[in-house]
């Protein structure tokens, strides 16, 4: 198979993914990047506290902002979010474009810091890209979300869709995230691009990745969902 044909084949597979988790949600992976470099930490707003939450989102292209500044990025983007709610917070990015749930766990140690109070997961995209095996996929986040806790890090899962297509499999990588969830008591966004996923208007131009106006949707869908996280609901 050539090099473009398996490119075209990655994207079909991924959009696939995205319409069944938009038509799941009925409201409610990302290609690998490896030239995109992590996003910077965003800076913190003017008058900003050393003594705010911390929150830190670790993920893929998705997360790390694929094809956007760091300003317009999901970090920088919940961090606004989140003030704008009244919840001001410090946001670190802990993207990673490429990253499958065995790189995230990998780099855990040094990509989310101590002072970290909440960690939100979002990967999981890369590992349907290249057909890993929920079983390895589930072991990968159980060790993520026991590393955190075992940090007194609190976690908020995100989780991603595989096509129906794929029957058994796709049943199987949807149940490790509600699974994890349950197992650990934590709270679970289901669908990290709820309301954006498939809509050209606020996606870029691969169909994939958002764009600004996409990730600010993103941004704020996910900020209620990660206040109730740090107050422990």
């Amino acid at each position: 198979m050539t090099a473009r044909r398996t490119l075209l084949s990655r994207r079909t597979l991924l959009l696939g993914a995205l319409a069944l988790g938009a038509a799941s949600c009925g409201r409610e992976t990302n290609p690998p990047a490896p030239q995109d470099a992590p996003a910077g930490e965003p800076p913190p707003p003017p008058g900003a506290s050393a003594d705010l939450p911390v929150v830190a989102i670790l993920g893929d292209s998705i997360t790390a902002g694929y094809g956007l500044p760091a300003s317009e990025a999901l970090p920088a983007q919940l961090e606004a979010a989140l003030a704008a709610a009244g919840t001001p917070v410090r946001v670190r990015a802990a993207g990673v474009s490429g990253d499958t749930t065995a790189g995230a766990l990998a780099r855990l140690g040094f990509s989310i810091q101590n002072d970290t109070d909440l960690c939100v997961v979002a990967v999981g995209g890369n590992d349907l890209l290249q057909g890993i095996e929920p079983a390895r996929m589930r072991a990968n986040l159980e060790a993520i979300i026991t590393g955190l806790q075992a940090r007194n890090i609190s976690v908020l899962l995100a989780g991603m869709q595989a096509p129906p297509s794929y029957g058994a499999y796709a049943t199987d990588f949807a149940a490790v995230f509600t699974e994890l969830a349950r197992t650990y008591d934590i709270p679970l966004y289901p669908f990290l691009l709820d309301g954006v996923a498939l809509d050209p208007a606020l996606n870029q131009d691969d169909g994939i990745h958002p764009n600004a106006a996409g990730v600010k949707i993103i941004a704020q869908r996910l900020a209620p969902a990660v206040a109730g996280a740090l107050a422990g609901g």
